[in-house]
Order: structure tokens, then sequence, then C-alpha cells
């Protein structure tokens, strides 16, 4: 019977424009890349069939502790792109204990699309969500990347490899 390992990341911490904000968020939901499929449906076919046809917009999310006014200066400004990152460690875990613990690295780009003002309770702390249009996305485990989405520059990388440049290069870029 084979061995069974168990991949978990138990925590992270967050930058923004490369200000540390440790302990200052409580959740981080990260860019999902996801692609828009059209449908098409041709002569001589018995059914339709959905075919990439780009990548759809991405966004992040994060959700705060509390009000951080440097956090809250980058959200006011809707046309500056600001930069994030999210470094996390990923533990594996098998029959033996913990066997590896490798950095997880998010690289996010994008701009904020609200200014938010926040919960407020009485003896709860203030509770703030931000969600940024994510024209940028890299994620790299252990030192490797597994995706790389760039909007502006065309770039759709997957391990390594630019799944676009076929596409790029028809175009002529």
């Amino acid at each position: 019977m084979p061995s069974v390992n168990v991949n978990k990341i138990t925590n992270c911490n967050v930058f923004v424009n490369g200000t540390n904000h440790c302990g200052k968020a409580e959740e981080v939901k990260l860019p999902d890349v996801m692609q828009k499929m059209a449908d098409h449906k041709g002569l001589g076919m018995i059914g339709t069939v959905e075919l990439p046809a780009g990548l759809d917009k991405m966004s992040c999310t994060i959700k705060w502790t509390s009000m951080y006014p440097d956090v809250m200066k980058a959200e006011g400004d809707p046309y500056k792109a600001n930069s994030l990152q999210f470094r996390g460690s990923l533990e594996t875990w098998g029959a033996a204990g913990r066997t590896a613990q490798v950095p997880v690295v998010a690289l996010v780009t994008g701009t904020f699309k609200k200014f938010p003002g926040g919960t407020w309770k009485a003896g709860d702390p203030v509770e703030r969500e931000s969600e940024l249009a994510v024209s940028y996305y890299k994620l790299s485990i252990d030192g490797k990347d597994v995706v790389e989405v760039d909007f502006y520059a065309n770039i759709y990388k997957v391990d390594g490899v630019d799944v676009v440049a076929q596409f790029n290069q028809n175009l002529g870029g």
C-alpha cells in the first residue's frame, strides 16, 4: 500500500507594497485562474463543445482584523496599482510526522475595487475586507513557478511553460 502524504498551509504573512502586515490579516483568498469558455457547434458535429476563449478576470480578497491606515490609503486610490505578496510555509505530513517544509509565495498586482468602511461591534475587532482587481498573479512553491498570469504583457505560464507563446507569435508579438 502506498504511503500517504498530506500537504498543509497553516499560516501566511501578508505584504502590501513591501510593508509586512504580520498578524493584521485574518484570511486571504488568492485569485482563481479561470478559463473563459465559448460554445462551438458546427455542421457535422453531433454535439456542442466548450473551447477555451482566453482567461477570465481575476480578483483577490483579504479580510483584515482592524483598520490599518497604510492599507486604507492604498485602498483609497483606484488609479494606483498595488503589489501584494503572500508568503506561507507548506508542510508535508506522513506516517513519520512532518517530513518537509517549503515556502509558498504568491505575488499579486492589482487595484483595490472599494474602500471598505468595515463592521464595528462593541467588544469585537473591526472587520474589513479588501478586494482587488488583479492584473498579475504568480504562484511559486519551493522556488518553482506553478502559474504566472500577466494580462498586460500577455503572459500565461504553467510550470514555467508559456502556454500562449504560439498565440503571441501568431499575433506578431
